[in-house]
């Protein structure tokens, strides 16, 4: 906490300050805890991101004494949500790079699904028996809404590494603990996976704990985006002779929208395509009006030259802000889609929902970052957002376009807006 003012950064920040004593520190967050949840004045300011994450607990009335009750999960059901996670794959690597660092740390390695739900656990016996009596099992659920504000639940929200240390943790039972975990993503969709997490005693807190963490989960995106490119190079093999028999404007497609060749028109690497993609006619946002046939790995797309990629009447964009993972969903008289979103392009969209008469690169530069100078940032994120939303967004200003009927959905609690958000925008 700086002593006094609490560490005020980012949420990527280690929890222990450089230098401090890990014991006196604890001693005051445990004060800082009792106040806040006694609806006192404390004697210093949490990380804003923890503040931000008890101010969530209160609001939704989770128990200081000890969080509401879960239940773990049925085996077949855990086997199922192991299956479904996408981060089996990546399992290996995993307890490659940190199972053998929380033996030696006495700390345990788990790896969660994007609901919080422990997948796998690895680590030091003791540790394990320890996290038996919390509960903190397979197949147990480790969200915020479930436990409180912890390194898991709280990166899932946020979609931000975490580190929480102590009496950070909303629940007094987890007091005697540290957490680091670091959000996983498909790199395909951009859909969050799950988490990756050390977790042990209080005593072993470290910021090198918290950055090994990062690494790894980013080694863990790395494979899968490797594994990605291989398919899309094996898909590309196909696809040429697919395209040879097309006479007109086409692309061939993987299931997740990526490019993996084209004919007759400018160079992309991604569409977005129907939501549920099937055989059919439908209007895509970068292309138009388009026929979607399904070929071996993936989909041919041909464009219907007659239409331009210009939403018509009736096209209707829905901003759903309500989880971590934002999402924009379109529907028109060709059918719908949607488009998982990245935190900065969630952003961006709230902020010109906002804005209906639309922002300049200068505004939205000042709106986001707080400086109306680093126009060069904003102007690449517009770019890339149009590709992939094309006829959806005019320029000069950036805004909706003016046939686009736009609706946000917002969480129920003020604070769950965006909570990755530093945007004086957002958060003012």
């Amino acid at each position: 906490m700086g002593h006094t003012e609490g560490v005020r950064g980012e949420s990527f920040e280690a929890a222990l300050p450089v230098g401090e004593d890990p014991h006196r520190y604890a001693r005051l967050l445990a004060r800082v805890h009792d106040a806040a949840v006694a609806g006192e004045v404390p004697p210093a300011r949490p990380r804003a991101v923890i503040g931000a994450s008890w101010t969530r607990m209160r609001s939704r009335g989770i128990d200081p004494e000890g969080g509401c009750a879960g239940r773990p999960l049925q085996a077949e059901e855990l086997l199922e949500r192991r299956r479904a996670s996408g981060l089996s794959e990546v399992l290996p690597l995993l307890r490659a790079k940190l199972g053998g660092v929380a033996e030696q740390t006495a700390n345990i390695m788990v790896v969660t699904d994007a609901d919080g739900h422990l997948l796998w656990r690895d680590g030091s016996t003791a540790v394990r028996r320890n996290a038996d009596a919390l509960g903190f099992v397979e197949g147990m659920g480790w969200g915020e809404d479930v436990v409180g504000t912890n390194a898991i639940g709280t990166a899932l929200v946020t979609g931000l590494p975490m580190q929480v240390y102590s009496a950070e943790h909303y629940v007094r039972t987890h007091h005697a603990w540290t957490c680091a975990s670091a959000p996983v993503h498909d790199p395909r969709s951009g859909r969050l996976l799950g988490a990756v997490d050390l977790s042990g005693p209080a005593a072993t807190v470290s910021p090198t704990t918290f950055a090994l963490v990062q690494t790894v989960a980013q080694l863990a995106e790395s494979q899968l985006h490797a594994a990605h490119r291989t398919a899309l190079e094996a898909l590309r093999g196909s696809a040429v002779p697919v395209l040879s028999k097309v006479s007109g404007r086409a692309v061939v497609t993987d299931p997740h929208g990526w490019v993996a060749a084209s004919t007759g028109i400018a160079p992309r690497n991604h569409v977005a395509l129907p939501t549920g993609c099937g055989a059919g006619r439908a209007w895509l946002p970068a292309l138009g009006d388009c026929v979607v046939e399904p070929v071996r790995g993936g989909w041919l797309v041909r464009l219907l030259d007659e239409d331009p990629a210009t939403p018509g009447d009736g096209t209707r964009a829905l901003l759903d802000l309500r989880t971590s993972q934002a999402r924009i969903e379109v529907t028109s008289a060709s059918g719908g889609w949607d488009h998982p979103l990245s935190p900065r392009h969630a952003e961006l969209l709230f902020l010109l929902a906002a804005h209906p008469d639309g922002r300049t690169a200068a505004q939205l530069a000042a709106d986001v970052f707080g400086d109306a100078r680093r126009t060069v940032t904003v102007r690449a994120e517009m770019s890339r957002l149009r590709r992939n939303l094309g006829g959806l967004l005019s320029g000069r200003p950036y805004r909706f376009s003016d046939t686009v009927e736009v609706e946000v959905l917002r969480p129920d609690e003020p604070g769950s807006l965006l909570p990755h958000s530093t945007a004086p925008a957002v958060r003012g």
